[in-house]
């Protein structure tokens, strides 16, 4: 099983990170926050609500509470998870990624050995062009400002890469606290690149310039032959957590 829970919570509760099957009616008037002895607390009413494994709702930053006290009390009549995304991702790295920083780290890592930068497109020769052009730039920043080298990818050969590279990249990633650690075990497999999720963690790329530069193929498809509704769907859904995930890294900073 993935050590990265996704932000979808239906795919949450089928790999075992699971929300209450029951609909629970909203219980409070206020919401605010409270800074205490170990961060920044959720008040619902003056009391800190629980995370699923029923700790404290306790967040590094008073603008990483706000980001989900702000969901609270945008709940109606009855709680939606759905509509929670920094909730879960404050639940995720209380409850889940404190216990496992290694092996969420290991994953992170692991996109770094195929990372979506270092493969071009075969063809049309335009995309293989607009893919040079965009990515190139970026894995010449990790090399500079993150010290991972990485190698583009001859055709659709796997290209293996450095061990150091992957290696820095896991040293990276377990230098965060739970909270940007859960944030980039997020990003990573969502923009399919280990160099764009640490590039929108640390502010180099926002998460809608990430979110573009990850689906440039998709995007090149699109411009050719149109878009369907479901695909705009998904894309739309995409590029929301994306936008989460930089408002959540922002208030984290």
């Amino acid at each position: 099983m993935s050590h990265i829970p996704p932000l979808d919570p239906n795919v949450a509760a089928r790999k075992g990170f699971r929300e209450s099957e029951e609909r629970l009616k909203r219980f409070w008037n206020a919401v605010d926050v409270a800074e205490g002895d170990s961060g920044w607390a959720v008040t619902l009413d003056g009391r800190t609500p629980k995370t699923p494994a029923h700790a404290p709702l306790r967040l590094p930053t008073e603008a990483a509470a706000r980001l989900a006290a702000e969901e609270w009390a945008a709940q109606g009549e009855f709680i939606d998870p759905a509509t929670m995304p920094a909730t879960r991702l404050a639940s995720t790295a209380i409850d889940r990624v404190s216990q496992v920083r290694e092996a969420v780290a290991d994953e992170i890592a692991a996109f770094a050995g195929s990372d979506l930068l270092c493969y071009f497109a075969d063809h049309p020769t335009s995309l293989v062009a607009e893919q040079a052009r965009e990515w190139t730039p970026w894995r010449d920043w990790a090399a500079l400002e993150l010290g991972v080298v990485l190698e583009p990818a001859e055709g659709i050969c796997h290209r293996v890469q450095d061990p150091a590279a992957i290696g820095r990249v896991r040293e990276l990633a377990l230098r965060l606290d739970d909270f940007a650690l859960t944030g980039l075990a997020m990003a990573t497999p969502l923009l399919g690149s280990a160099v764009l999720a640490l590039a929108l963690q640390r502010a180099a790329l926002s998460g809608e310039a990430a979110f573009e530069l990850s689906r440039l193929d998709e995007a090149f498809q699109e411009r050719q032959w149109g878009v369907d509704e479901e695909a705009a769907e998904r894309t739309a859904a995409r590029r929301a957590e994306a936008g989460l995930l930089d408002r959540w890294f922002r208030a984290l900073a």
